[in-house]
């Protein structure tokens, strides 16, 4: 079965983020006010072909691992969204 899944990748905390601060820097003069905290990061988007839901989080878990993201600085979120 083909599972469609989702992988973030974000900084690590503690990890400066020079591309959110300079987002973040720039938010007021575009109206928004009141936003903070602005970090970001990368989405990739998979169809695994898996025997299971949790088969597929483990196959992007670990692509996600030792291609998609840095595990020294960021962390990797997987998510299956649903059947592909």
């Amino acid at each position: 079965m083909e599972y469609a899944v989702r992988v973030d990748v974000t900084l690590r905390r503690g990890i400066a983020d020079p591309e959110g601060a300079t987002i973040e820097r720039a938010l007021p003069a575009l109206g928004f006010a009141g936003v903070h905290s602005v970090r970001t990061g990368k989405a990739f988007a998979l169809v695994v072909e898996a025997d299971s839901a949790e088969g597929a989080r483990e196959v992007a878990g670990s692509l996600a691992t030792r291609l998609l993201s840095n595990p020294v600085i960021e962390d990797a979120a997987v998510t299956v969204v649903g059947v592909a």
